[in-house]
């Protein structure tokens, strides 16, 4: 299992999981499934896709754009445990999940 969650700390204060083989958008509209309701931050901004061993990233055409670890990704980009991705003003650190604690995808 993914987690995707924003620092200690940081404005709004976000966790979302996912499950590999797992399919999520991103954005501010109450139809995406991880919902980002922040400064800069598209209704549908991007697509999510957990692999075993990294998350695919695809911007779907933000005005903003999506970041991966402060740079801007043209298209696509896979994110690994450890990096930074950034949606509007909101930066999610990717951290593989422990286990039995942690919920199922949100």
């Amino acid at each position: 299992m993914w987690i995707l969650r924003t620092a200690e700390g940081a404005d709004p204060d976000l966790t979302f999981r996912i499950l590999p083989g797992s399919v999520r958008t991103a954005g501010r509209a109450p139809g995406a499934n991880f919902i980002v309701d922040a400064t800069l931050v598209s209704r549908v901004h991007c697509r999510l896709t957990a692999g075993a061993s990294e998350i695919e990233i695809v911007d779907l055409d933000s005005t903003n754009g999506t970041f991966l670890n402060g740079e801007r990704i043209d298209n696509r980009a896979m994110a690994r445990s450890g990096d930074r991705i950034g949606i509007g003003r909101v930066e999610l650190i990717v951290s593989e999940g422990t286990g039995s604690n942690d919920a199922p995808d949100q």
